[in-house]
């Protein structure tokens, strides 16, 4: 399983970015797939996550209101859009696939989101 993330870089305070996560597996019959980030110096945080069969959504209390997440059954591709981007904001964001008890199998290499005041 591949999970290969992108669609971050460096932007300004107030802006937008969608970051992707092109899966070798299709998504449709993945469980649960969810996307988390990771400061410097900081544990890895759960951002959002989606169900692949019912598409509920679950969001951090920290984003929720900012952040959407879906899929692209046809491209098996997660997606995280992310709007009014604040310098907190800054991390690697990852994708994760494969739930199974509670945890996460498969996770991308990451991409970096950094956000400038």
């Amino acid at each position: 399983v591949q999970l290969v993330e992108s669609g971050g870089g460096s932007v300004e305070a107030g802006g937008s970015l969608r970051l992707s996560c092109a899966a070798s597996i299709s998504t449709y019959n993945t469980a649960a797939m969810g996307w988390f980030c990771q400061a410097p110096g900081k544990r890895r945080e759960g951002v959002a996550c989606i169900f692949g069969d019912t598409r509920l959504t679950y969001y951090s209390n920290s984003v929720k209101g900012r952040v959407t997440v879906s899929q692209d059954h046809a491209k098996n591709t997660l997606y995280l859009q992310i709007h009014t981007l604040q310098p907190e904001d800054t991390a690697r964001y990852f994708c994760a696939a494969g739930l199974y008890r509670g945890a996460y199998k498969y996770w991308g290499p990451g991409t970096q989101v950094t956000v400038s005041s």
